[in-house]
């Protein structure tokens, strides 16, 4: 985010689709998007956007990407968070964990195997395979801590505002360097539509960065509005559940592409309709990534299917990360076997 007073000396500068953060002369905050190409052709940011205007005398200008935000110790899910969420179908939050967490993270991921001996791998239905490890309860180690924690569970809550959540699942996603296979484009809805939940607006997933992802090792790319075309349909590609080529290709043409990267404890909040996919890794940069899935009470699956029905998320105080010192202990997370998923195809 780029951060400018009326004084700085931006200008004759581009910017794409940003966030214009300003104070009015009469002391009231305001914020304002501007999507697609804006040129600033002024030295005093007063003049920058014409639309702006009654800026304060000694106004700041903060600029970044269209729902992008700062993890702070006072962060909370605001109106200005939760509309940028229903607009455009994804927050990015930026530092949303901190590097003495990510090195709990670490911990379990790498220290042990209580959870890497769990992985399975699938056809990205070209010439290589995604590795991953599902499980469906949040368990009592680092990772379900996190999962539980006011600071991840209680701003999903806020974020959905459809009332209780629960941890629908979690994932550990394994791009390795030059071997990592490909996502397909598909909504996460195209797979848990399967499982039995009406409502995909009940939904959502937070995608942390465990490593480094950027286009190089296989970000995540995703079309920017796309939740709001409704589900897709889907079919099996490979071992994957890929969407609807022919529509994706169409919303394309309307939904602005954009990579997502992220830096080591960034997260990336997105609606289980929003379409996404990731290239495979071919750099000598490894890609991990932490994800955790959840759902409301209210939308708890109608058919029985692997995907777990709603269980009490017991939330805990966002201190309980930094205090937790269980990272092999892995009773209760009921890892998955591919086997059991009637979305995938293990063998593929």
């Amino acid at each position: 985010m780029e951060t400018i007073s009326k004084s700085s000396s931006w200008y004759n500068a581009i910017f794409h689709d940003i966030k214009v953060t300003y104070t009015t002369r009469d002391n009231r905050r305001r914020v304002k998007i501007y999507t697609g190409i804006t040129y600033i052709r002024e030295k005093s940011c007063r003049y920058s956007f014409g639309t702006v205007g009654n800026l304060a005398r000694n106004s700041v200008l903060s600029f970044g990407m269209d729902g992008e935000y700062t993890f702070s110790e006072t962060f909370s899910v605001t109106e200005e968070i939760r509309d940028s969420y229903n607009r455009i179908g994804f927050i990015i939050i930026r530092n949303f964990l901190d590097k003495e967490e990510l090195a709990l993270i670490k911990k379990a991921l790498e220290e042990s195997d209580s959870i890497t001996k769990h992985a399975y791998e699938l056809s990205d239905g070209v010439d290589r395979r995604s590795k991953m490890v599902l499980w469906r309860h949040p368990g009592n180690d680092i990772t379900g801590i996190m999962a539980r924690s006011e600071k991840l569970a209680g701003s999903i809550e806020k974020l959905l505002g459809h009332g209780e959540i629960y941890h629908w699942g979690s994932k550990l996603m394994m791009k390795e360097a030059k071997t990592g296979g490909r996502h397909l484009w598909h909504q996460d809805y195209g797979y848990w539509y399967q499982n039995g939940c009406l409502f995909p607006d009940h939904l959502t997933t937070a995608f942390i960065a465990y490593d480094r992802c950027n286009k190089e090792n296989g970000c995540l790319q995703i079309l920017k509005g796309s939740h709001k075309a409704g589900r897709i349909e889907h079919t099996f590609v490979g071992g994957q559940t890929g969407a609807d080529v022919t529509r994706v290709e169409e919303l394309m043409k309307v939904c602005p592409l954009q990579y997502v990267e992220l830096q080591p404890g960034d997260a990336l909040i997105f609606h289980s309709n929003l379409i996404h996919r990731s290239d495979k890794n071919d750099s000598e940069q490894r890609r991990w990534a932490f994800l955790i899935s959840y759902n409301t009470k209210a939308n708890s699956p109608v058919i029985s299917t692997f995907a777990p029905a709603y269980v009490p998320l017991n939330k805990v105080p966002t201190s309980a990360i930094k205090s937790c010192s269980n990272f092999t202990d892995m009773t209760g997370k009921a890892f998955l076997d591919p086997k059991d998923d009637i979305t995938v195809k293990a063998d593929a």
